[in-house]
């Protein structure tokens, strides 16, 4: 888009770091900060706060193995 982190930041009303931390993958898009971006940058609130949902989870699955968790399914 040819704007950087600093102007996107001032235009969404945030600080650039901020910005920067979400863009880097150090920070969280809240509720709030998914209308800010859908007004900045297009797009729902619901599509940005699922694209949170899914690096989320996607990092979650990364330490899958780690969790101390004993299937409550009968077996087959």
């Amino acid at each position: 888009m040819g704007i950087s982190i600093t102007e996107a930041a001032q235009a969404m009303g945030v600080s650039r770091k901020t910005l920067s931390k979400i863009v880097n993958g150090k920070g969280r898009v809240t509720s709030e900060m998914a209308i800010r971006l859908s007004i900045a940058l297009g797009g729902s609130p619901e599509s940005w706060l699922g694209h949170q949902t899914a690096y989320d989870l996607w990092r979650a699955e990364q330490h899958r193995d780690e969790l101390d968790v004993v299937s409550l399914l009968a077996a087959d």
